[in-house]
């Protein structure tokens, strides 16, 4: 009986990582071929200017960083997705259609980053209205940059990152006191973890900004860098390394204005 338990425990976790990793990989596929679109675009048509922008401009920007958020976060999130997949089997023993609450978990997660993505399109709007980022989405002047990368420094620091962080970094203790039984908390559940994943991450994600919110290896290294955090032992301190790099950054970039 163990060994059958086991058995159905692995192919959970087996489906559920191959899930993980297609809709990554999905994700991504969508990025490089929007990127490579846009490179082979006139940087002037590339993103009309702000009198042209109506609302599907602004749909199609919540679509691109919702995207952009899967594909950046979702690494990140699956071992703690791996954890919930082997706990939920646990307690629910040998039924397999519950597998959906790992789906509805996923899904709230993402719905926190689906909320994030609509502010940071707002915020993008803005900030072409500015004239503060080119039709290629990248800064128009070092003043932005220097400062995006000097606030996203100085946040590795604070009290608040470090909570959130402290929280993404050990999945174990949230499962266990904040389990909630059923599909409704499975969505709960994921919508917390999401919003603390926000919390850690949201001025990283600002840092597209300034190297271009479609440079592919921007994002990547992101990417790589946020799972590092979360991941690896004492991501705490890659943190606040980063961060003191980060200031150094944007300070010198403000010496380039």
């Amino acid at each position: 009986m163990k060994r059958l338990v086991s058995t159905i425990i692995n192919s959970d976790r087996m489906v559920v990582g191959m899930s993980l990793a297609g809709i990554t990989v999905l994700a991504w596929v969508y990025l490089l071929r929007e990127a490579e679109r846009m490179s082979r675009m006139d940087s002037g048509i590339a993103m009309p200017q702000m009198s042209n922008w109506d609302l599907s401009h602004l749909g199609f920007l919540v679509v691109m960083w919702s995207i952009m958020m899967i594909a950046m976060m979702v690494p990140s999130v699956t071992p703690m997705v791996m954890m919930f997949t082997t706990i939920n089997r646990k307690r629910l023993e040998s039924d397999r259609r519950n597998l959906l609450p790992i789906g509805v978990f996923v899904v709230g997660y993402l719905m926190a980053w689906a909320i994030f993505s609509i502010g940071v399109s707002a915020a993008q709007w803005s900030l072409h209205a500015a004239t503060l980022l080119s039709p290629m989405m990248t800064s128009t002047t070092p003043i932005l940059g220097g400062v995006l990368l000097i606030a996203g420094g100085v946040y590795q620091w604070t009290p608040l990152k470090y909570a959130c962080l402290v929280h993404c970094r050990t999945p174990m203790s949230f499962l266990m006191t904040s389990w909630r039984p059923g599909r409704r908390g499975a969505l709960i559940m994921g919508l917390h973890h999401g919003l603390f994943c926000v919390g850690c991450c949201w001025v990283l994600m600002a840092l597209l900004f300034v190297a271009g919110v479609m440079n592919v290896l921007w994002v990547g290294a992101i990417t790589a860098f946020v799972f590092l955090e979360k991941v690896a032992p004492r991501g705490e301190l890659i943190g606040r390394a980063a961060g003191v790099l980060l200031i150094a950054a944007g300070l010198w970039v403000l010496s380039q204005g």
